[in-house]
């Protein structure tokens, strides 16, 4: 998936030119916690937070404050230089930036112009998706050998089922490089004729949990 599939591209900007109560005013009205600092070339300069606003605010809990604070221009509170992405960088790509740099928002950048924005609730929106949890569906957890061919081989179970398969996620088994776990999320609320075929066939569900049957 790529990054201009996901990002908003109706993006609240400010010159750096703009007050600190110009960017609180945005801020509440279309509630957001981010907004780019751009240039007559709409060109990014910066990125003003709800924080680096409320932090340059004055404090309710000053008698004597005032506005005065109020009526900086941005370019003074702004972060910079900005790190932005490009419209066609893989998402799963972008997702290692925002947990290294502990982001909460990425300016999409293309010719040097700005063209949209992605934050974090597009990031777990976006996993919602892959996922497949936004759809109704039963999960199934599968330890499977790591070797060429053993996804089709356990995909075919489902095919002879006629069960479409909403997603596919595949894991690490613990730190045991000879296994793998093969995350399914099916189009069924009944799983069970699926869960008995994989097991049939021997392999070992993490989820269900493989529960012997009792002896009569």
């Amino acid at each position: 998936m790529l990054v201009e599939q996901i990002m908003k591209t109706d993006v609240v900007t400010l010159p750096p030119t703009a007050t600190i109560a110009e960017a609180l005013k945005l801020l509440q009205k279309h509630r957001i916690r981010h907004i780019p600092i751009v240039n007559e070339d709409n060109n990014v300069v910066g990125i003003v937070s709800d924080r680096d606003v409320r932090d340059a605010s004055p404090s309710i809990f000053e008698k004597e404050a005032t506005n005065s604070e109020l009526k900086n221009e941005l370019k003074t509170i702004m972060s910079h230089p900005v790190v932005t992405i490009h419209p066609l960088d893989f998402v799963e790509e972008i997702a290692r930036i925002f947990y290294d740099e502990e982001f909460a928002s990425l300016p999409v950048v293309k010719n040097n112009k700005l063209i949209g924005i992605v934050t974090e609730k597009d990031m777990l929106y976006t996993l919602i998706q892959l996922t497949g949890t936004h759809v109704q569906s039963s999960h199934i957890e599968i330890k499977v050998p790591h070797r060429p061919g053993i996804l089709p081989e356990v995909a075919s179970i489902f095919g002879e089922r006629k069960v479409n398969i909403v997603s596919v996620l595949i894991y690490p088994y613990n730190d045991d490089p000879n296994f793998k776990v093969l995350v399914f999320r099916i189009q069924t609320i009944n799983p069970t004729p699926v869960i008995e075929d994989l097991r049939k066939a021997g392999y070992e569900l993490l989820w269900p949990h493989n529960i012997l049957e009792p002896k009569l």
